[in-house]
């Protein structure tokens, strides 16, 4: 984006698995077509790696990921405390959502947290990273 090119991304489909292989295989089929990967959070309301994992391991082998973090599956805490460990494991960019509602899932009896919406998960990641604040000012 610094360089005035408008960016492509491509999600990234996150195994059922805890294989990394997977990631690496998807990535390299992934970045021969765009600028950036996004790690999907959960996608269609199931269950598969987590899009943390994916960064770090799409970080470790020296790709550009985009971390997507939902605010259907974790509250506040939860949410501010994977965005300060994907910072930690060298994750530049965020995309926040909203998630798909779990009736979309194959778990539909799941309970939706929302703690915080879109808006506010944009919020929050903005002080943290501006400020080095919590939503709390600690």
């Amino acid at each position: 984006m610094r360089s005035g090119r408008f960016a492509v991304t491509a999600e990234l489909n996150p195994p059922d698995s805890a294989d990394p292989q997977e990631v690496y295989d998807a990535a390299v089929v992934l970045s021969s077509v765009c600028d950036g990967i996004n790690a999907v959070d959960a996608s269609g309301a199931n269950c598969h790696m987590s899009s943390v994992a994916i960064c770090a391991l799409l970080t470790r082998a020296g790709y550009e990921p985009v971390y997507q973090v939902s605010c259907r599956d974790r509250n506040r805490i939860a949410i501010q405390g994977d965005l300060l460990g994907a910072a930690a494991m060298g994750v530049r960019n965020v995309l926040c959502i909203t998630g798909d509602d779990v009736t979309a899932g194959d778990q539909p009896e799941a309970k939706r947290v929302f703690d915080l919406d879109s808006i506010q998960l944009l919020h929050t990641a903005r002080i943290m990273r501006d400020y080095g604040v919590y939503l709390s000012g600690r």
